[in-house]
């Protein structure tokens, strides 16, 4: 099982198998209290979609169709998600954004469940 969870959240052990899915290092979280087993950096958007993203909730059909054509060229990534979901009991991929709406690890989980 996968779910989605922000990073800045408690950590709990029902987390299961913790994957930081976020190319930037979240601000204010240390290495230990990420409690982190993967940080998959280069599977989260490009710098160049990341920007003109920017979180905008107008953007995010838009930005929900580029950031799929990205990682269809980052299987290999997401198989290991998968892997690691047929490993643990559960998979939290975690995420710095403030909006829980529209954030890459929807688009991840969505791509995950279409596999």
């Amino acid at each position: 099982m996968v779910v989605l969870k922000r990073i800045y959240d408690p950590v709990s052990e029902g987390d299961g198998f913790r994957i930081l899915v976020d190319r930037l290092w979240p601000r204010g979280v240390s290495k230990e209290k990420a409690a982190l087993d993967l940080w998959l950096k280069d599977l989260g958007p490009s710098t160049e979609l990341r920007q003109w993203f920017a979180h905008d909730p107008e953007k995010w059909q838009e930005f929900k169709t580029k950031y799929k054509v990205e990682l269809k060229n980052k299987k290999a990534y997401l198989q290991e998600i998968t892997t690691a979901a047929q490993q643990h009991q559960q998979v939290t991929l975690l995420y710095g954004a403030k909006d829980e709406a529209h954030n890459e690890a929807l688009v991840i989980a969505e791509v995950l469940k279409s596999m």
